[in-house]
């Protein structure tokens, strides 16, 4: 069966693809304004999302990447304020373990924010990280 294509819509003419839709309500949870985050990196973490769901991510799997991506962006700071510490907690936990294992969905997502320049400059030094 051939993978569906994700779609930002055309003129309004065309809408937006479902999979687009759920990444923007998802952003929104964590307290990201979707027009934060341009489109192209938001179609590269939903075609992240396919090739690690090759079924088509389920509902739930939005939530999980956007508390993540929501907290490169934000910092630990902001975020922590805005989604508490036990949710902060989780997405230190979740990088750490990313940069533990180094090929995993997390880093991939944790990477595309270094190499957008979106990631929070607090969360390159509290986690050393870099591109080189």
């Amino acid at each position: 069966m051939a993978k569906r294509r994700s779609s930002l819509g055309f003129l309004g003419m065309f809408g937006r693809s479902s999979d687009l839709r759920e990444l923007d309500a998802a952003l929104r949870m964590f307290d990201l304004h979707p027009a934060l985050v341009p489109e192209g990196v938001k179609l590269t973490i939903v075609n992240l999302m396919k090739d690690h769901w090759p079924n088509d991510p389920p509902s739930q799997a939005y939530p999980p990447v956007a508390q993540l991506f929501g907290y490169c962006i934000a910092g630990p700071e902001v975020f922590e304020q805005t989604n508490g510490h036990e949710l902060m907690a989780e997405a230190e936990q979740r990088i750490e373990a990313a940069l533990e294992t180094g090929d995993s969905f997390d880093a991939e997502i944790v990477l595309l924010a270094l190499h957008a320049k979106l990631i929070n400059p607090d969360v390159v030094s509290r986690f050393e990280l870099s591109t080189g």
